[in-house]
Protein backbone atom coordinates (compact mmCIF):
# COMPACT_ATOMS: atom_id res chain seq x y z
CA UNK A 1 0.00 0.00 0.00
CA UNK A 2 1.55 3.69 -0.90
CA UNK A 3 1.24 6.56 1.51
CA UNK A 4 -1.42 8.15 -1.00
CA UNK A 5 -3.86 5.23 -0.27
CA UNK A 6 -2.55 4.94 3.35
CA UNK A 7 -3.90 8.28 3.88
CA UNK A 8 -6.88 8.21 2.12
CA UNK A 9 -8.02 4.78 3.81
CA UNK A 10 -6.78 6.30 7.35
CA UNK A 11 -8.96 9.32 7.05
CA UNK A 12 -11.84 7.88 5.76
CA UNK A 13 -11.80 4.80 8.03
CA UNK A 14 -11.47 7.22 11.19
CA UNK A 15 -14.88 9.47 9.83
CA UNK A 16 -17.30 6.76 10.86
CA UNK A 17 -14.91 4.22 13.24
CA UNK A 18 -16.29 4.10 16.66
CA UNK A 19 -13.12 2.78 18.23
CA UNK A 20 -10.64 5.43 16.61
CA UNK A 21 -7.93 5.23 19.04
CA UNK A 22 -7.72 0.80 17.73
CA UNK A 23 -8.03 1.69 14.33
CA UNK A 24 -4.95 4.51 14.42
CA UNK A 25 -3.13 1.84 16.74
CA UNK A 26 -3.39 -1.08 13.95
CA UNK A 27 -2.97 1.60 10.69
CA UNK A 28 0.41 3.26 12.08
CA UNK A 29 1.47 -0.40 12.85
CA UNK A 30 0.86 -1.75 9.55
CA UNK A 31 2.20 1.94 7.95
CA UNK A 32 5.60 1.80 9.91
CA UNK A 33 6.45 -1.66 8.48
CA UNK A 34 5.79 -0.82 4.85
CA UNK A 35 7.58 1.95 4.95
CA UNK A 36 9.66 3.32 8.26
CA UNK A 37 11.09 6.64 6.85
CA UNK A 38 7.41 8.40 5.45
CA UNK A 39 6.10 8.42 8.75
CA UNK A 40 7.25 9.98 11.89
CA UNK A 41 5.49 9.31 15.30
CA UNK A 42 5.66 11.96 18.14
CA UNK A 43 4.32 12.37 21.55
CA UNK A 44 3.20 15.92 22.70
CA UNK A 45 1.59 16.88 26.52
CA UNK A 46 -0.99 14.31 27.07
CA UNK A 47 -2.26 13.45 23.07
CA UNK A 48 -0.51 10.96 20.19
CA UNK A 49 0.57 12.95 16.80
CA UNK A 50 0.93 10.62 13.58
CA UNK A 51 2.30 12.89 11.00
CA UNK A 52 2.32 11.67 7.09
CA UNK A 53 4.14 13.18 4.76
CA UNK A 54 3.35 13.45 0.94
CA UNK A 55 0.43 14.93 -0.35
CA UNK A 56 -1.25 16.52 1.76
CA UNK A 57 -0.36 15.93 5.53
CA UNK A 58 -3.11 14.58 8.02
CA UNK A 59 -3.13 14.94 11.59
CA UNK A 60 -4.61 12.17 13.22
CA UNK A 61 -4.61 12.53 17.14
CA UNK A 62 -6.21 10.41 19.74
CA UNK A 63 -6.99 10.53 23.67
CA UNK A 64 -5.15 7.91 25.74
CA UNK A 65 -6.57 5.96 28.41
CA UNK A 66 -5.71 5.95 32.12
CA UNK A 67 -3.74 2.23 31.32
CA UNK A 68 -1.36 3.74 28.77
CA UNK A 69 -0.27 6.72 30.77
CA UNK A 70 -1.05 6.80 34.48
CA UNK A 71 0.06 10.70 34.74
CA UNK A 72 -2.72 11.65 32.13
CA UNK A 73 -4.86 13.97 33.71
CA UNK A 74 -6.81 15.46 30.94
CA UNK A 75 -6.50 18.22 28.87
CA UNK A 76 -4.84 21.06 29.93
CA UNK A 77 -7.01 24.54 30.49
CA UNK A 78 -6.91 26.98 27.52
CA UNK A 79 -5.98 29.93 30.08
CA UNK A 80 -2.97 27.78 31.30
CA UNK A 81 -1.48 27.06 28.01
CA UNK A 82 1.75 29.34 27.17
CA UNK A 83 0.15 30.54 23.87
CA UNK A 84 -2.53 31.97 25.99
CA UNK A 85 0.05 33.83 28.39
CA UNK A 86 1.96 34.99 25.35
CA UNK A 87 -0.75 36.77 23.59
CA UNK A 88 -2.99 38.21 26.49
CA UNK A 89 0.32 38.79 28.56
CA UNK A 90 1.36 37.47 31.86
CA UNK A 91 0.68 41.04 34.00
CA UNK A 92 -2.56 41.33 35.69
CA UNK A 93 -4.84 44.39 35.69
CA UNK A 94 -2.64 47.46 36.60
CA UNK A 95 -2.55 48.43 40.37
CA UNK A 96 -4.69 51.44 41.55
CA UNK A 97 -2.95 54.78 41.68
CA UNK A 98 -2.53 56.32 45.07
CA UNK A 99 -4.28 59.12 45.81
CA UNK A 100 -2.45 62.60 44.89
CA UNK A 101 -1.61 64.54 48.04
CA UNK A 102 -3.04 67.97 48.11
CA UNK A 103 -0.40 69.34 50.00
CA UNK A 104 2.08 68.90 46.97
CA UNK A 105 2.53 71.23 44.27
CA UNK A 106 3.76 68.31 41.64
CA UNK A 107 1.22 65.54 43.41
CA UNK A 108 1.27 62.39 45.00
CA UNK A 109 4.13 60.03 42.69
CA UNK A 110 4.43 63.10 39.89
CA UNK A 111 7.81 64.81 38.67
CA UNK A 112 8.21 68.24 38.61
CA UNK A 113 7.75 69.63 34.90
CA UNK A 114 11.44 69.49 32.90
CA UNK A 115 12.45 66.80 35.62
CA UNK A 116 13.93 63.80 33.82
CA UNK A 117 14.80 60.70 36.05
CA UNK A 118 17.37 59.24 33.32
CA UNK A 119 19.42 62.48 33.57
CA UNK A 120 19.01 62.82 37.60
CA UNK A 121 22.36 61.60 38.46
CA UNK A 122 24.06 63.86 36.41
CA UNK A 123 23.89 66.67 38.87
CA UNK A 124 25.34 64.43 40.87
CA UNK A 125 28.88 63.91 38.61
CA UNK A 126 28.72 67.67 38.06
CA UNK A 127 28.78 68.57 41.19
CA UNK A 128 31.01 65.80 42.45
CA UNK A 129 29.04 64.63 45.18
CA UNK A 130 29.64 61.34 47.07
CA UNK A 131 26.86 59.15 48.25
CA UNK A 132 28.77 55.89 48.77
CA UNK A 133 32.22 55.86 50.21
CA UNK A 134 34.79 53.02 50.82
CA UNK A 135 37.13 53.48 53.02
CA UNK A 136 40.25 50.73 52.75
CA UNK A 137 41.88 51.19 56.14
CA UNK A 138 45.81 49.33 56.32
CA UNK A 139 47.11 48.57 59.62
CA UNK A 140 46.24 47.22 62.93
CA UNK A 141 43.29 48.86 66.14
CA UNK A 142 46.03 51.65 66.60
CA UNK A 143 46.03 52.82 62.97
CA UNK A 144 42.42 52.33 62.11
CA UNK A 145 41.53 54.28 65.27
CA UNK A 146 43.28 57.51 64.21
CA UNK A 147 41.28 57.21 61.21
CA UNK A 148 38.30 57.97 63.22
CA UNK A 149 38.42 61.85 62.07
CA UNK A 150 39.13 60.99 58.14
CA UNK A 151 35.78 59.39 58.73
CA UNK A 152 33.99 62.16 60.74
CA UNK A 153 35.32 64.79 58.22
CA UNK A 154 33.73 62.56 55.00
CA UNK A 155 30.40 62.87 57.04
CA UNK A 156 30.67 66.69 57.61
CA UNK A 157 31.69 67.01 53.97
CA UNK A 158 29.19 64.92 52.28
CA UNK A 159 25.95 65.16 54.20
CA UNK A 160 24.16 61.86 53.70
CA UNK A 161 27.28 59.72 53.10
CA UNK A 162 27.01 56.02 53.40
CA UNK A 163 30.48 54.77 54.27
CA UNK A 164 31.68 51.46 54.36
CA UNK A 165 35.37 49.94 55.24
CA UNK A 166 37.53 47.55 54.12
CA UNK A 167 40.33 46.60 56.80
CA UNK A 168 41.94 43.85 58.99
CA UNK A 169 40.96 41.13 60.95
CA UNK A 170 41.67 43.05 63.83
CA UNK A 171 41.41 46.64 62.38
CA UNK A 172 37.63 46.07 62.13
CA UNK A 173 36.93 45.72 65.33
CA UNK A 174 37.82 49.44 66.00
CA UNK A 175 34.55 49.81 64.22
CA UNK A 176 32.05 48.73 66.77
CA UNK A 177 33.08 52.25 68.55
CA UNK A 178 32.09 54.36 65.37
CA UNK A 179 28.69 55.11 64.36
CA UNK A 180 29.44 56.59 60.85
CA UNK A 181 30.18 53.17 59.44
CA UNK A 182 27.65 51.22 57.92
CA UNK A 183 29.59 47.87 57.42
CA UNK A 184 33.00 46.72 58.08
CA UNK A 185 34.34 44.00 56.03
CA UNK A 186 37.49 41.70 56.26
CA UNK A 187 39.97 41.84 53.82
CA UNK A 188 44.14 41.31 53.63
CA UNK A 189 45.03 44.98 53.31
CA UNK A 190 48.11 44.64 54.04
CA UNK A 191 48.96 41.41 52.11
CA UNK A 192 51.58 41.81 49.52
CA UNK A 193 49.90 39.60 46.78
CA UNK A 194 46.43 38.75 46.96
CA UNK A 195 45.04 35.73 46.00
CA UNK A 196 43.17 35.29 42.70
CA UNK A 197 40.19 34.05 44.57
CA UNK A 198 40.41 37.18 47.27
CA UNK A 199 41.16 39.55 44.07
CA UNK A 200 37.98 38.90 42.02
CA UNK A 201 36.04 38.52 44.88
CA UNK A 202 36.87 41.66 45.90
CA UNK A 203 36.60 43.53 42.66
CA UNK A 204 32.84 42.42 42.43
CA UNK A 205 32.12 43.30 46.22
CA UNK A 206 33.32 47.41 45.00
CA UNK A 207 31.72 46.98 41.69
CA UNK A 208 28.31 45.65 43.06
CA UNK A 209 27.96 48.93 45.46
CA UNK A 210 28.55 51.32 43.19
CA UNK A 211 30.33 53.55 45.23
CA UNK A 212 30.98 57.50 43.89
CA UNK A 213 34.59 57.76 46.42
CA UNK A 214 37.14 54.94 47.13
CA UNK A 215 40.07 56.15 49.80
CA UNK A 216 42.53 53.83 50.99
CA UNK A 217 45.85 54.02 53.03
CA UNK A 218 47.65 51.27 51.73
CA UNK A 219 50.70 52.69 49.51
CA UNK A 220 49.70 51.66 46.29
CA UNK A 221 51.60 50.44 43.41
CA UNK A 222 50.77 49.76 39.65
CA UNK A 223 48.99 46.53 40.92
CA UNK A 224 46.97 48.38 43.21
CA UNK A 225 46.27 51.08 41.16
CA UNK A 226 44.75 48.60 38.61
CA UNK A 227 43.15 47.19 41.41
CA UNK A 228 41.19 50.27 42.01
CA UNK A 229 40.63 50.84 38.69
CA UNK A 230 39.31 47.67 38.00
CA UNK A 231 36.49 48.31 40.62
CA UNK A 232 34.94 51.36 38.37
CA UNK A 233 35.12 53.81 41.13
CA UNK A 234 34.38 57.49 40.14
CA UNK A 235 36.97 58.88 42.49
CA UNK A 236 40.20 57.03 44.16
CA UNK A 237 42.40 58.60 46.61
CA UNK A 238 45.05 56.59 47.79
CA UNK A 239 48.39 57.11 48.72
CA UNK A 240 51.17 55.68 46.73
CA UNK A 241 55.03 54.52 47.23
CA UNK A 242 57.46 57.25 48.25
CA UNK A 243 59.99 55.57 46.05
CA UNK A 244 60.54 53.80 42.51
CA UNK A 245 57.80 51.53 43.46
CA UNK A 246 54.98 54.38 42.81
CA UNK A 247 56.01 53.93 39.28
CA UNK A 248 52.66 54.21 36.77
CA UNK A 249 50.54 54.02 40.02
CA UNK A 250 49.15 57.64 39.40
CA UNK A 251 48.05 56.99 36.03
CA UNK A 252 45.07 54.81 37.05
CA UNK A 253 44.15 57.43 40.57
CA UNK A 254 42.07 60.66 40.17
CA UNK A 255 44.30 61.88 43.50
CA UNK A 256 47.51 60.40 43.96
CA UNK A 257 49.00 61.44 47.56
CA UNK A 258 52.77 60.71 47.73
CA UNK A 259 53.42 59.10 51.45
CA UNK A 260 55.82 61.26 53.35
CA UNK A 261 57.80 57.73 54.18
CA UNK A 262 57.20 53.66 54.05
CA UNK A 263 55.16 53.89 57.43
CA UNK A 264 52.67 56.04 57.81
CA UNK A 265 52.40 55.51 61.53
CA UNK A 266 55.71 57.11 61.99
CA UNK A 267 53.73 60.55 61.32
CA UNK A 268 51.99 59.89 65.18
CA UNK A 269 48.73 61.42 65.68
CA UNK A 270 48.77 63.46 62.52
CA UNK A 271 49.58 60.11 60.27
CA UNK A 272 47.10 60.82 57.47
CA UNK A 273 47.83 65.01 57.55
CA UNK A 274 48.52 64.73 53.89
CA UNK A 275 45.32 62.82 52.69
CA UNK A 276 43.15 65.37 55.72
CA UNK A 277 44.54 67.91 53.01
CA UNK A 278 43.28 66.28 49.76
CA UNK A 279 39.49 65.44 51.64
CA UNK A 280 38.49 68.60 53.08
CA UNK A 281 38.90 70.77 49.88
CA UNK A 282 37.92 68.26 46.91
CA UNK A 283 36.22 70.53 44.28
CA UNK A 284 36.39 74.24 43.25
CA UNK A 285 35.22 77.15 45.22
CA UNK A 286 34.51 74.78 48.06
CA UNK A 287 34.68 76.10 51.20
CA UNK A 288 37.89 73.89 53.45
CA UNK A 289 36.27 71.35 56.23
CA UNK A 290 37.70 71.26 59.36
CA UNK A 291 38.79 68.11 60.67
CA UNK A 292 37.39 67.15 64.11
CA UNK A 293 38.43 65.75 67.20
CA UNK A 294 38.94 61.76 67.76
CA UNK A 295 35.95 60.56 69.12
CA UNK A 296 34.75 57.10 70.36
CA UNK A 297 30.60 55.59 70.86
CA UNK A 298 30.61 52.66 73.12
CA UNK A 299 26.78 50.21 73.08
CA UNK A 300 24.94 49.72 75.82
CA UNK A 301 25.12 46.14 75.63
CA UNK A 302 29.04 46.27 75.52
CA UNK A 303 28.97 48.36 78.39
CA UNK A 304 27.33 45.42 80.29
CA UNK A 305 29.40 42.83 79.26
CA UNK A 306 32.48 44.45 80.71
CA UNK A 307 30.66 45.84 83.26
CA UNK A 308 30.12 42.01 84.40
CA UNK A 309 33.90 41.62 84.14
CA UNK A 310 35.21 44.31 86.37
CA UNK A 311 32.69 43.07 89.23
CA UNK A 312 33.78 39.92 89.03
CA UNK A 313 37.20 41.29 89.62
CA UNK A 314 36.25 42.72 92.61
CA UNK A 315 35.86 46.57 91.73
CA UNK A 316 33.28 49.09 91.19
CA UNK A 317 32.88 51.58 88.66
CA UNK A 318 34.26 55.19 88.71
CA UNK A 319 36.76 53.66 92.12
CA UNK A 320 39.53 52.12 89.97
CA UNK A 321 42.30 52.70 87.56
CA UNK A 322 43.27 51.25 84.30
CA UNK A 323 47.24 49.82 83.94
CA UNK A 324 47.07 49.03 80.18
CA UNK A 325 50.56 48.25 78.04
CA UNK A 326 51.84 44.90 79.61
CA UNK A 327 54.93 44.13 78.00
CA UNK A 328 53.43 40.48 76.13
CA UNK A 329 54.05 39.20 71.98
CA UNK A 330 49.91 39.15 71.70
CA UNK A 331 48.50 41.14 68.77
CA UNK A 332 45.60 42.46 71.27
CA UNK A 333 47.83 44.95 72.86
CA UNK A 334 46.67 47.43 70.70
CA UNK A 335 50.47 48.62 69.67
CA UNK A 336 51.14 51.07 67.02
CA UNK A 337 53.17 50.03 63.60
CA UNK A 338 55.48 53.66 64.52
CA UNK A 339 55.99 52.74 68.12
CA UNK A 340 57.92 49.81 68.48
CA UNK A 341 58.97 50.50 71.83
CA UNK A 342 55.86 50.91 73.24
CA UNK A 343 55.19 48.18 76.34
CA UNK A 344 56.62 48.00 79.76
CA UNK A 345 57.79 45.55 81.95
CA UNK A 346 55.13 43.64 84.45
CA UNK A 347 57.58 44.24 87.21
CA UNK A 348 57.80 48.03 86.94
CA UNK A 349 53.63 48.24 86.70
CA UNK A 350 53.92 46.40 89.76
CA UNK A 351 55.84 49.15 91.68
CA UNK A 352 53.42 51.80 90.32
CA UNK A 353 50.60 49.86 91.71
CA UNK A 354 52.33 49.58 94.63
CA UNK A 355 52.74 54.00 94.84
CA UNK A 356 49.12 54.64 94.62
CA UNK A 357 46.20 53.95 97.68
CA UNK A 358 43.48 53.21 94.66
CA UNK A 359 42.24 50.00 93.27
CA UNK A 360 44.38 48.91 90.15
CA UNK A 361 42.74 46.62 87.38
CA UNK A 362 45.37 44.98 84.78
CA UNK A 363 44.24 44.12 81.71
CA UNK A 364 45.82 41.35 79.99
CA UNK A 365 45.66 40.44 76.35
CA UNK A 366 45.82 36.72 76.79
CA UNK A 367 44.65 34.47 79.80
CA UNK A 368 48.18 32.94 80.29
CA UNK A 369 48.96 36.56 82.09
CA UNK A 370 47.03 35.89 84.14
CA UNK A 371 48.81 33.75 86.76
CA UNK A 372 51.81 35.77 86.21
CA UNK A 373 50.52 39.42 87.53
CA UNK A 374 48.85 37.06 90.76
CA UNK A 375 52.77 36.01 91.07
CA UNK A 376 54.13 39.95 90.81
CA UNK A 377 51.61 41.85 92.15
CA UNK A 378 50.23 39.34 94.42
CA UNK A 379 47.22 37.07 94.59
CA UNK A 380 44.61 40.28 95.67
CA UNK A 381 45.48 42.07 92.14
CA UNK A 382 42.41 43.11 90.35
CA UNK A 383 42.61 41.46 86.80
CA UNK A 384 40.33 41.74 83.69
CA UNK A 385 40.86 40.27 80.10
CA UNK A 386 39.93 42.13 77.35
CA UNK A 387 40.82 41.86 73.54
CA UNK A 388 38.69 44.02 71.90
CA UNK A 389 39.06 47.99 71.48
CA UNK A 390 35.06 48.45 72.18
CA UNK A 391 35.54 46.01 75.24
CA UNK A 392 38.62 48.18 76.42
CA UNK A 393 36.77 51.33 75.75
CA UNK A 394 34.00 50.29 78.11
CA UNK A 395 36.51 49.48 80.85
CA UNK A 396 37.81 52.79 80.39
CA UNK A 397 34.54 54.70 80.35
CA UNK A 398 33.78 53.16 83.93
CA UNK A 399 37.26 54.05 85.22
CA UNK A 400 37.96 56.90 87.09
CA UNK A 401 41.39 57.56 85.37
CA UNK A 402 44.14 55.67 82.98
CA UNK A 403 47.59 54.68 83.03
CA UNK A 404 49.16 53.44 79.87
CA UNK A 405 51.99 53.46 77.34
CA UNK A 406 51.61 54.00 74.18
CA UNK A 407 48.43 52.36 73.06
CA UNK A 408 45.26 52.40 71.40
CA UNK A 409 43.88 53.17 75.36
CA UNK A 410 45.55 56.35 75.00
CA UNK A 411 43.85 57.30 72.14
CA UNK A 412 40.42 56.19 74.14
CA UNK A 413 40.91 57.81 76.86
CA UNK A 414 41.90 61.13 75.32
CA UNK A 415 38.53 60.35 73.32
CA UNK A 416 36.26 59.53 76.67
CA UNK A 417 37.69 62.97 78.39
CA UNK A 418 39.52 60.66 80.99
CA UNK A 419 42.28 61.60 83.17
CA UNK A 420 45.38 59.82 81.45
CA UNK A 421 48.94 59.07 82.56
CA UNK A 422 50.92 58.31 79.29
CA UNK A 423 54.33 56.55 79.52
CA UNK A 424 56.83 56.95 76.71
CA UNK A 425 60.06 55.92 75.44
CA UNK A 426 60.90 59.46 74.94
CA UNK A 427 60.20 63.09 74.31
CA UNK A 428 59.70 62.88 70.57
CA UNK A 429 57.23 60.05 70.58
CA UNK A 430 55.42 61.94 73.08
CA UNK A 431 54.87 65.02 70.98
CA UNK A 432 54.08 62.90 67.42
CA UNK A 433 51.08 60.84 69.40
CA UNK A 434 49.30 62.92 71.54
CA UNK A 435 47.14 65.30 69.53
CA UNK A 436 47.91 69.18 70.28
CA UNK A 437 44.46 69.48 71.95
CA UNK A 438 45.24 66.95 74.39
CA UNK A 439 48.72 67.87 76.05
CA UNK A 440 47.53 69.91 78.43
CA UNK A 441 44.91 67.19 80.25
CA UNK A 442 47.57 64.35 79.51
CA UNK A 443 50.31 63.71 81.67
CA UNK A 444 53.21 62.89 79.57
CA UNK A 445 55.98 61.11 81.39
CA UNK A 446 59.25 60.15 78.70
CA UNK A 447 61.92 58.20 79.55
CA UNK A 448 64.96 60.32 79.28
CA UNK A 449 66.88 56.83 77.96
CA UNK A 450 65.62 56.65 74.63
CA UNK A 451 64.16 52.95 76.26
CA UNK A 452 60.66 52.28 77.67
CA UNK A 453 62.32 50.64 80.37
CA UNK A 454 64.68 53.23 81.28
CA UNK A 455 61.14 55.03 82.70
CA UNK A 456 61.74 57.07 85.92
CA UNK A 457 59.33 55.66 88.13
CA UNK A 458 59.16 58.10 90.75
CA UNK A 459 58.21 60.95 88.03
CA UNK A 460 55.30 58.23 86.86
CA UNK A 461 54.35 57.59 90.59
CA UNK A 462 53.95 61.32 90.85
CA UNK A 463 51.91 61.46 87.72
CA UNK A 464 49.76 58.92 89.01
CA UNK A 465 49.00 61.11 92.03
CA UNK A 466 47.86 63.91 89.80
CA UNK A 467 44.52 61.78 89.16
CA UNK A 468 43.31 61.24 92.46
CA UNK A 469 44.03 65.58 92.72
CA UNK A 470 42.00 65.64 89.99
CA UNK A 471 39.36 63.08 90.98
CA UNK A 472 39.06 65.37 94.36
CA UNK A 473 38.55 68.70 92.53
CA UNK A 474 35.97 67.17 90.56
CA UNK A 475 33.86 65.69 93.49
Amino acid sequence: MSAMAAQVVLGAGLANCPQCSICVTRATSSLSHSNPSKLQLRAFGTRTNVRLENASSVVVSAKKGWFDDPFDYGADDEEDTMGELMSQGPQGAEDPRPARDPDSESGYLDFPAGFMPEVASLGILIRNDVRRCLCMISGGVYENLLFFPVIQLLKNRYPGVRIDVMATPRGKQAYEMNKNVRKAWVHPVDDQFLRPVDFTETVGKIKGEYYDLLVSTKLAGLGQSIFFWLASVRNKVSYTYPDVNAAGAAKFLDIAIKAPQLELAESGFNMYAEMIEELSQMGKNVPKTEVPPLEVGIGSKVKAYVEAKYREAGVREGEFLVFHGIECDSSASMTSKGDKDCLLPLSMWAEIAKSTSDKVVFVIPNEKWRRKVKEICGENAHIVFITTPGQLGALINASKGVVTTNTAALQIAIALKKSTVALFASQEKANLFIPDYAKDACAMVASKTGKLCGLDLKAATMAVSTIAKEALVAA
